[in-house]
């Protein structure tokens, strides 16, 4: 019989799954539990940048993500009239991979131990003794866990069920999201890596994903509305058009070639105050909700995972309340960090100045964070505190 820690995830999402993994890696004993009754199948494209690019890379996931997603370095930047805005180098110039984020979910899924993915579980309660925690699930059905990480999202259970309430601020921004194959562009051809116009109040985003098949738009514009946080919600095509009149030809030619679209709205909110108790814990958006403009939501919560792998390694049951408040301490400063940042870049994203030159020399400050992000080893920093 094995002495390793029983950890339980709860949230089947991206941070989820590669926690398991990371986690398995080191031969802790995992199971994930899913609210949904099968595998999710909603989505389009997300960015896996160079700090968890790396970490995918050491659980053997390398040559799938050079097969399947689109590779690129950097980002090509232009004012909303199609003038070119120069940005400064980034030090770390490792490859971006741009992937569909259901293609993603299914290789999280298939590489998962068998029966290490339970779903429809609907956690509704948890229960934290001195020995443990106890899961309920709506069906009636419990499990007991030496560990338990709430990776279930922006509407976390777990995070309430710790005393834990977050407070959503409107950006005053929604955002439209659509997928487009790319066969009806002449120019999707020529598209590589993340391509951004941004000017008057809004910003457009386009970049491949499925090997170049299929163009990811995402679009940001002020809004006074009220809006779910969930990318289920139908757009109006003709709103959106008339959003970005007048704007650079390929913005307006992809919207469009859309057939349909979804809106949701940007809600910030400020760090949590804690996310740990004796042997409970949060990943992701459960622990750290962000905006978007930075393109670090799985990003960051992929590095939670690994920090936990590391920090429980070893660890056994006495150790657990020592561990997971080291896990807290080295995540939660970065993680507040990260949402600055993209708060920072969606502030400059959607400022009111159209001339490039002067886009250019206001980039350095928010361009910077993009080094100490992309270089951070998530691992490396978790080893250090033990």
């Amino acid at each position: 019989m094995t002495d390793k820690l029983q950890i339980a995830i709860v949230g089947g999402g991206i941070g989820g799954l590669a926690a398991a993994l990371a986690l398995r890696a080191r031969g802790l004993n995992v199971t994930v539990f899913e609210r949904a009754a099968s595998p999710r199948e909603l989505g389009a494209g997300v960015s896996i940048h160079p700090n968890a690019a790396r970490l995918l890379g050491r659980v053997g996931l390398r040559d799938w993500l050079e097969n399947i997603s689109t590779r690129s370095v950097g980002l090509s930047l232009r004012t909303s009239r199609g003038e070119p805005v120069q940005r400064p180098p980034i030090s770390d110039d490792r490859p971006t991979y741009q992937i569909h984020r259901v293609e993603l979910l299914e290789r999280l899924n298939e590489a998962q131990a068998d029966a290490a993915v339970r779903y429809g579980h609907h956690c509704t309660g948890v229960r934290e003794t001195e020995d443990g925690v106890q899961l309920t699930f709506a069906s009636g059905a419990t499990a007991r866990a030496d560990v338990v990480i709430g990776a279930d999202g922006i509407h976390s259970v777990v995070q309430r069920k710790i005393g834990l309430a977050t407070h959503p601020t409107s950006e005053g921004i929604m955002a439209y999201r659509g997928l487009i194959p790319s066969e009806r562009f002449p120019w999707a051809k020529d598209l590589r890596g993340l391509n951004m116009w941004m000017g008057s109040g809004r910003s457009f985003i386009c970049f491949p994903i499925s090997q170049g098949r299929v163009i990811n738009i995402v679009a940001f514009v002020p809004t006074n509305l009220e809006s779910e946080e969930s990318w289920s919600a139908p757009g109006d095509l003709r709103e959106l058009a008339a959003e970005y009149d007048g704007w650079d030809a390929p913005v307006v030619e992809a919207i469009a070639a859309l057939d349909e679209t979804f809106r949701r709205g940007i809600y910030d909110r400020a760090p949590l105050p804690y996310w740990s108790t004796a042997r409970v814990t949060l990943l992701g958006d459960a622990a750290h909700p962000m905006v978007p403009h930075f393109g670090q939501g799985a990003g960051q919560a992929i590095e939670d995972g690994f920090a936990l792998a590391v920090l429980l390694e070893d660890a056994k049951p006495a150790d657990v309340p020592a561990r997971l408040k080291a896990y807290e301490r080295l995540r939660l400063g970065h993680t507040s960090r990260v949402q600055a940042a993209s708060r920072d870049a969606g502030r400059f994203y959607r400022s009111e100045n159209e001339d490039a030159a002067e886009r250019s020399r206001r980039m350095g400050k928010w361009m910077s964070a993009a080094g100490w992000i992309f270089q951070y080893d998530v691992e490396r920093e978790a080893t250090a505190l033990l």
